[in-house]
């Protein structure tokens, strides 16, 4: 099924604009936006879908429905898209906001406003002779330096994995100063694992969750243990010189949170007590990486958590569903100091505009950015240049998994130079 959008284009204009129904790496549907440039050029970008969600995300597909997203936007979004001039990506953000006319794209769909958003960023860098990240970089003013870390979920839990531990993500954060390292040596952290789990379970059928991670039958402790042992086996390797190879987690923290407490396999805590549990672990295991150690509306436990940590070893605190990627709720963090971090999705809040928007708050507040995916993806690669763009401490997308290493590819060419 699919959507197009014509009228009358002027040059370094948009022709026309299509919509179709594509699937996500969980074989559930979503959009794939392509905007027809003056020529007849085609510019593509598809949006990925999110399982742990936060509350105060943007609706994805009104109705929860591709096929009613495709309706909507034929009827009123994109007759009023085609002929915009290209290279003023707020004003084309804006149409999209104007025409669902809702103040969380419960019309459109903000996922359909993603797709739309990010065919129309690479369609005005192409106009303008520049990859995407190029386009990106110089609206923020970037400069170019060092690849983004990898933040790469090697063991899967949570939501994103049946049978697995309370925690959804047990991250390899691997930083070094050129992509391939960074790659390399997230891919020797997921093979050591996996070693590992086969050694301690060998008659258990061993599989890999939503974001490529492993799956086994074990507890927040132990593998939390193997993933450290992990992460020191490949840094102290010697393979990857001046490479930095450390854990994290993203406890999803909102998903183990009920009746005023935090529930996990072996533990039931109340809410200063989950702040002290995962100051313990960072102490412990010298966590560089924990994401939503707290549910999405407690700023303040967040803050009581980040006040603990401070100086050039400070882990990278970050919210996801406490901020859900909106210029507001991350202006009120930045208040609070609830973190020194925000992770940046851009069907959270639709545009990337407002991506644009809440990077240069983080930026200004000295924050760090994680650029991320989510769980149900595609194999576009635009987060690779998001992140190069955006000058992000991170790149959250997984290590295995044709969809995840579509990202790491455009990362190596991104960052290769000239061939060998």
């Amino acid at each position: 099924m699919s959507a197009v959008g014509t009228s009358q284009p002027k040059p370094g204009s948009i022709e026309k604009v299509g919509l179709r129904k594509i699937y996500d790496s969980r074989g559930n549907g979503t959009v794939e936006a392509t905007i027809f440039v003056s020529g007849g050029h085609p510019f593509h970008a598809s949006c990925p879908s999110g399982a742990s969600t936060g509350a105060h995300e943007v609706t994805a597909f009104p109705e929860g429905s591709v096929e009613r997203g495709l309706e909507n936007a034929h009827a009123r979004v994109l007759p009023h898209l085609t002929g915009l001039p290209l290279g003023d990506q707020s004003a084309f953000d804006r149409v999209l906001k104007e025409r669902d006319g809702t103040p969380n794209f419960s019309f459109l769909g903000g996922n359909f406003a993603t797709a739309l958003s990010l065919a129309y960023a690479r369609a005005s860098a192409a106009a303008s002779r520049r990859e995407l990240w190029e386009q990106v970089a110089l609206e923020l003013g970037t400069p170019r330096g060092a690849p983004p870390a990898l933040v790469g979920n090697v063991i899967n839990g949570g939501v994103h994995a049946v049978g697995g531990p309370s925690i959804q993500e047990f991250i390899a954060f691997v930083q070094a100063p050129e992509p391939r390292s960074v790659v390399e040596a997230a891919v020797m952290v997921h093979r050591e694992i996996g070693q590992e789990l086969r050694r301690r379970f060998p008659s258990t059928a061993l599989g890999r969750g939503d974001e490529g991670g492993w799956v086994a039958p074990t507890d927040d402790d132990t593998a939390l243990s193997i993933l450290a042992e992990a992460c020191h086996k490949v840094q102290d390797s010697g393979k990857f010189p001046g490479t930095s190879v450390r854990p994290g987690l993203d406890l999803a923290a909102s998903e183990l949170f009920r009746e005023g407490h935090y529930q996990y396999q072996k533990r039931r805590l109340t809410p200063s007590e989950q702040v002290r549990y995962v100051a313990d672990l960072i102490e412990k295991f010298d966590l560089a990486y924990v994401e939503d150690p707290l549910e999405e509306e407690d700023f303040q436990g967040f803050a009581e958590l980040t006040g603990m940590f401070s100086g050039r070893k400070a882990p990278h605190i970050v919210g996801d569903d406490l901020y859900t990627t909106s210029p507001e709720r991350l202006k009120r963090g930045i208040r609070e100091r609830a973190s020194n971090s925000i992770l940046l999705k851009v069907n959270q809040v639709g545009t990337l505009s407002d991506t644009l928007e809440a990077v240069r708050l983080a930026r200004a507040a000295g924050w760090s950015t994680i650029a991320s995916h989510r769980s149900g993806e595609t194999t576009d690669n635009w987060l690779a240049h998001l992140a190069t763009g955006f000058g992000s401490a991170g790149i959250k997308c997984g290590v295995l998994g044709g969809e995840r290493v579509a990202k790491l590819n455009e990362l190596l060419r991104i960052g290769g130079g000239a061939f060998p």
